[in-house]
């Protein structure tokens, strides 16, 4: 990452919950708040995790505002429950008194009472009264209105401190009313105005895009301005770059570099993911798949990306070879004679896919994922491809790393690259 050091707004977030610290549950607010945030031109100072006790909660909140912060975030502890103390320490911490909120009280009862319905043998005064002190509000703060039953807390002031609910889908429906408070657009007044372009290449390795960044600082006039993250993720790269506006020219000149270092790797200049361009790719098509090694990742990853399940037919797993004769008629004498890892049987599985489904597209995955399953001819990690759009195919062979779930994950991230290429018209 190349940091730029510029005055801006600043904030924390706090996340909250014992259940999180301890890893049973797994952080989704803080990655998804952080990326908000830096949308906005608000400059992350830190996200931390801590229990749900009030004084680690508390020690979250002194350690960020003698950060400087100009805004805290915190999730979650906005339950019924004795451990739920979020507000209660926020009060405190910021010097206010709780103080019940008679209009929020009635409101959090009638969510109750459509939740319960008619449900015999509940008494709904007691669940009521149990669920009170999720309308108890520090002195003079804003209140949110609840997605659920937890209405969220703005406490204005330096800092200002933003209360949400720990559930993400509550969370997130929260945030654009939270934005648009007056304080909390007074803590972020001073955020630096960005523009961020996202860029999407594979196959490339992280050294290679390296040594690219390297030559594009020392020829690129404003390079300096631009704050450059990269991430390499089962053999995609995604470059993320924010900028101010005055530092469009230089990464038109950066992206110029980009397309003329690494055309063929570079996919996607908007954005746009592999998933989300097979999708558009597919539109009146359809495609089926048949997997070995894989285990249907390849099939339930298709059937998952929003427009592809409209194209998607369905999928075979086919482990034996029994099963690759039976399911897709591969001819037993083809794998007799080239393995069951091999690209011959990988193309008969497509052919298979084909005619078992009635697709017109098609891709087939057979590999060795390990352990133990390979030779030295075809070591583990030894995967085939093969895939059909019409009249266009495509087979490989690749020699992927990693332990078993690893080879099977950068597999399926092959074979999708592998589809986007046939359906653009792109053949060997």
């Amino acid at each position: 990452m190349r940091s730029v050091h510029r005055v801006s707004a600043r904030a924390g977030i706090v996340v909250t919950g014992t259940e999180v610290l301890t890893g049973r549950i797994q952080d989704r607010n803080g990655p998804w708040l952080a990326d908000q945030l830096l949308e906005l031109g608000v400059e992350l100072a830190h996200i931390t995790i801590c229990g749900d006790r009030p004084q680690d909660i508390a020690a979250q909140l002194r350690f960020l505002a003698a950060e400087g912060v100009d805004l805290i975030v915190t999730s979650g502890g906005l339950g019924p429950t004795a451990d739920d103390l979020t507000v209660a320490t926020v009060a405190e911490f910021c010097g206010r008194e709780l103080v019940l909120d008679e209009a929020m009280e009635e409101r959090i009862a009638a969510i109750l009472r459509r939740l319960m319905g008619d449900r015999p043998g509940v008494d709904f005064d007691a669940v009521r009264a149990a669920n009170r002190k999720q309308a108890l509000v520090p002195v003079g703060a804003e209140v949110l209105e609840p997605v659920g039953t937890a209405p969220g807390v703005i406490v204005g002031g330096s800092p200002t401190v933003l209360v949400l609910p720990g559930p993400p889908r509550e969370l997130q429906a929260m945030w654009p009313a939270a934005l648009a408070t007056e304080a909390v657009q007074q803590a972020i007044s001073g955020r630096t105005r960005y523009r961020q372009e996202t860029v999407r290449m594979f196959g490339l390795a992280e050294s290679g895009l390296a040594e690219t960044l390297r030559e594009a600082q020392g020829s690129i006039p404003g390079f300096d301005a631009l704050e450059i993250t990269t991430c390499l993720r089962r053999g995609e790269l995604e470059i993320v770059t924010r900028y101010e506006p005055d530092g469009a020219d230089a990464y038109r000149e950066l992206l110029a570099l980009l397309r003329e270092r690494h055309a063929t790797a570079l996919y996607s200049e908007d954005g746009s993911t592999v998933d989300e361009q097979v999708a558009a790719l597919l539109a009146g098509r359809w495609i089926a798949t048949a997997e070995s090694c894989t285990a249907g990742l390849l099939a339930a990853r298709l059937a998952d990306i929003p427009g592809c399940s409209d194209y998607f037919l369905g999928g075979a797993i086919t482990y034996s070879n029994e099963a690759k004769a039976e399911l897709l008629n591969v001819d037993p004498v083809l794998i007799a004679e080239y393995g069951a890892v091999s690209e011959p049987v990988a193309e008969s599985m497509v052919t298979g896919a084909l005619h078992h489904f009635g697709a017109d597209t098609a891709v087939a995955i057979s590999g060795i994922a390990g352990p133990g399953g390979g030779t030295p001819d075809k070591p583990v990690g030894t995967v085939c491809f093969a895939v059909r759009a019409g009249s266009v195919a495509i087979t490989r062979t690749l020699r992927l790393p990693g332990n078993r779930s690893d080879i099977r994950e950068r597999a399926t991230t092959v074979a999708m690259h592998l589809l986007r290429r046939a359906l653009a018209g792109v053949d060997d």
